[in-house]
């Protein structure tokens, strides 16, 4: 399968998961979610679905147990709503890229802090 098409599918599945676990989940459990990146197997079977939660230790492990106890149901949605042959197995891999820049930004703003300091 050629790689533009993948790419295509990687993306409007992200947009699809996100609009279902924004709109349709009714899970008291899962909070603020951003879903930031699918990526899918060459043959379609199976696909990770990136996710970062926001909130503290408790409120992530709450959202994570929600969101993984939701996995058949965003599946079949996105069986529906994506018309493919087979729709790939969904696993859900929390996402920590936007907790690390954050703790980069409020390391620059110290060190800028010091600076001014200094000065």
């Amino acid at each position: 399968m050629g790689q533009l098409r993948i790419e295509k599918i990687q993306e409007l599945m992200k947009q699809e998961i996100s609009q279902i676990i924004l709109q349709e989940l009714k899970d008291p459990r899962i909070g603020f979610v951003t879903v930031t990146q699918v990526e899918v197997t060459r043959d379609l079977s199976s696909a990770k679905v990136f996710v970062s939660i926001m909130g503290d230790e408790e409120q992530i492990a709450r959202c994570w147990k929600g969101l993984n106890s939701s996995l058949g149901f965003i599946r079949r949605e996105v069986g529906h709503r994506i018309r493919l042959r087979v729709t790939p197995e969904l696993k859900f891999v929390l996402d920590k890229s936007l907790d690390y820049s954050d703790h980069i930004q409020k390391l620059l703003l110290q060190i800028e802090r010091e600076e001014q300091n200094r000065e």
